[in-house]
């Protein structure tokens, strides 16, 4: 093997990736001195409720494609083939189920941060634990978000790392903490923008040096990298189309469903069909940007053939491979590596940005405001900017961390996407099945977070200390959401099929989110029962999506009600007028939902209690496209 080759940047490319760093702190300069001028949480945190379509949904795109995804997606086509392209098969039910049945509760609910909901539908313990959940998954995640682009170009560029790495999160910081949200959503717009422009220059120059398209794939063929579907229904397989279209819906749900940092975006639209149209509109983006991925690993299988650059020793790991091509195709091309760097450092200050707007979110509505005296707006809005500021430099923190990690960096981004599974398993419990209580909701989560490290850190120690041949390939799966991205180590082996606990631990990534989701559902419903399921009369309005109401049509009332399904999501204007979420919890402390409000309700008006639901409220209206 050679030594590792290093590659230098053009004054061009310099003044491309300044430029990119500059227009993104500029953005944010302008809306702290436009419109409001950030001066409310309402408009720091939420935008005003005033985002457009458009915008909304090049940022829920922007906050999914991560560096991670822009390195990893080709790297794994390259060494795999494109069987992962099957994965664009989960992005219909992963975008369609959101659409039509988590937005239309958040947004009737006039919510700020999503796990308000927990506090409505269960109580205020649940969700307490669910945003510090939340919280513990970003800020892993955060760090790593930031140094490993960083590393990845120090590797192949010499690009100072530190530098890089203080850049992004001072620069993604700054506009954070000025902006607010609207900040975040037009500097994702603009960073969506250059992200496409890289990757197209990449794949247009790389084609044409290959040959043409009719190359690329012919080359691509010849060396089996054009994969045909595989329906093998093995859960073990890695990749096969079951667990990258049926596993990747879950995980995809756990992104697009219940994540904060998407949520927001949702609950920041004009309306309730703007913030479903933002979904949709997701969905076309996203089936090319994976496309482009998996165009930018043919045409580096075309490039290298077999003698990959890691093979070859000129650079240590898959995810430097990328930017080793990027830089080898455009080197006679001052300014284009620039703008892959751009586009690579624009996944990177996207994904920060959405952590540090919905970090602080979280913190502000779910942690300080229940448990403080109320405070003025003004406090609350520079408290509000004062903590985005704090989770900047905590990232900034994480990355050093990170650069101590080793090939421990694995193990941390594995954490990260086993947290995803048990939050959408927690949000599932109390909107699809109305018996489940705070009790069953607490210990289902702590059952589903259990298993999750159980699986994921036992897989990766088990994987580890096999240090005999079959040979172990370090690779960094794309990221899946950026919300549910996992590093696992695949093993190329024809070892037979492993068995008990090693069965578990060979589990395909692309299962965990479902298999760690359903683990909550299934213990938390057991313990409602075993400590007496919630009553439907006990409910919050409008908590409760009535998914078993619709399965069941067939049965009479009078049984629907006895199996407590018969419960609707409220009309839209009826919660937006009445903001429930505001009504349900005391001034004093944001308590939901307790004992000595149901007995206040019930000695005020006993007859309004009593009263069936089912009378009270109306269907489901169908969400107008």
């Amino acid at each position: 093997m050679g030594d590792v080759v290093l590659m230098h940047f053009s004054t061009v490319d310099y003044v491309i990736f300044v430029v990119l760093l500059v227009a993104s702190a500029g953005i944010g300069l302008y809306y702290a001195f436009s419109g409001g001028c950030q001066r409310t949480t309402q408009e720091f945190l939420l935008a005003d409720r005033s985002m457009r379509c458009l915008p909304v949904s090049l940022s829920l795109l922007a906050t999914f494609q991560s560096a991670v995804a822009i390195l990893g997606a080709p790297s794994e086509i390259y060494t795999h083939g494109t069987q992962y392209w099957f994965l664009g098969c989960s992005y219909f039910l992963g975008l369609l189920i959101p659409a039509h049945i988590f937005i239309p509760v958040f947004y009737r609910l006039h919510l700020s941060s999503t796990y308000q909901y927990l506090e409505l539908r269960f109580s205020k313990s649940v969700r307490i634990c669910g945003t510090v959940t939340f919280i513990f998954q970003m800020v892993i995640y955060m760090g790593v978000v930031l140094y490993a682009p960083a590393l990845a170009l120090n590797a192949v560029t010499g690009f100072d790392l530190w530098g890089a790495v203080l850049a992004m999160g001072l620069v993604c910081t700054f506009y954070t903490a000025l902006g607010g949200l609207k900040a975040v959503i037009w500097t994702d717009v603009f960073q969506t923008i250059v992200m496409f422009a890289g990757q197209l220059a990449v794949i247009i120059v790389g084609t044409h040096q290959a040959g043409g398209i009719a190359e690329v794939w012919k080359k691509a063929q010849n060396g089996s990298r054009i994969s045909g579907l595989d329906l093998n229904p093995d859960p073990l397989e890695r990749h096969t189309f079951w667990t990258l279209g049926v596993g990747g819906v879950f995980l995809m749900l756990a992104l697009y469903g219940v994540n904060q940092a998407q949520v927001q975006r949702y609950l920041c639209s004009r309306t309730e069909k703007e913030a479903i149209m933002s979904c949709y509109a997701v969905f076309p983006c996203q089936q090319i940007v994976l496309s482009m991925g998996c165009l930018m690993g043919l045409v580096m299988y075309a490039r290298y053939g077999e003698e990959s650059p890691l093979d070859k020793g000129y650079v240590k790991s898959n995810d430097q491979m990328v930017l080793y091509f990027v830089m080898d195709v455009l080197q006679d091309l001052p300014g284009l590596p620039g703008l892959f760097v751009a586009c690579l450092f624009s996944g990177a200050l996207s994904t920060i940005s959405s952590a540090f707007n919905s970090l602080a979110t979280v913190t502000m509505e779910d942690l300080i405001k229940p448990h403080v005296s109320p405070m003025t707006e003004a406090r609350a809005t520079l408290l509000s900017k004062m903590l985005a500021l704090g989770y900047g430099l905590v990232c900034l923190a994480m990355a050093y961390i990170a650069s101590l990690m080793g090939s421990v960096l694995q193990a941390a981004l594995s954490i990260f996407g086993m947290v995803g599974g048990p939050l959408l398993g927690l949000f599932c419990l109390g909107m699809f099945f109305p018996w489940a209580n705070s009790t069953g909701a607490l210990v289902g989560l702590l059952s589903g977070l259990v298993m999750a490290f159980w699986i994921g850190i036992g897989s990766f120690l088990s994987r580890m200390s096999a240090s005999a041949p079959p040979l172990i390939n370090a690779t960094i799966i794309p990221d899946v959401g950026n919300m549910t991205t996992a590093i696992m180590t695949t093993l190329i082996t024809s070892k037979p099929r492993p068995s008990g606990v090693q069965a578990l631990y060979s589990l395909s990534y692309m299962w965990y989110s479902a298999h760690n989701s359903a683990t909550v559902v299934v213990v938390g419903l057991l313990v409602s029962f075993l400590t007496g399921p919630s009553k439907e009369k006990d409910l919050n309005p409008g908590t409760i999506y009535p998914v078993l109401g619709n399965l069941l049509f067939f049965l009479p009332q009078r049984y629907k009600e006895k199996l407590c399904c018969v419960t609707p999501l409220d009309d839209k204007s009826k919660v937006m007028d009445q903001q429930p979420y505001q009504m349900a919890q005391k001034e004093s402390n944001g308590i939901a939902g307790t004992k000595e409000e149901d007995q206040l309700r019930e000695e005020e008006g006993e007859q309004k209690s009593a009263q069936p639901t089912c009378n009270l409220a109306h269907t489901l209206q169908e969400t107008a496209l």
